[in-house]
């Protein structure tokens, strides 16, 4: 597996989610991880402000990757789209 690593998060114009790339297979996939997921997993409040929302991106970046990488091995897709019930078990 490729190394991973953020070179950018990116809060949506809406507030709804947060965009940010992951490197598997060789290939770029961009990833969209929405705001409702940060809120039910990561311990976001609904009313957080931006920096707020990158601390919980941040403190929940190696579960949050983990999941990325293996729907984007799986679906073999350059873009996906992360929701709260992706995180539920």
């Amino acid at each position: 597996m490729d190394t991973l690593s953020v070179t950018e998060i990116v809060l949506a114009t809406d507030g709804a989610a947060v965009e940010f790339p992951i490197f598997v297979g060789g290939r770029e996939v961009r990833c969209l991880l929405t705001r409702d997921a940060l809120e039910q997993f990561f311990w976001l409040p609904p009313d957080a402000s931006e920096a707020r929302v990158r601390k919980a991106f941040a403190d929940g970046r190696n579960r949050i990757f983990a999941l990325a990488v293996r729907r984007a091995m799986r679906a073999k897709t350059d873009s996906l789209k992360l929701t709260a019930s992706d995180f539920e078990r």
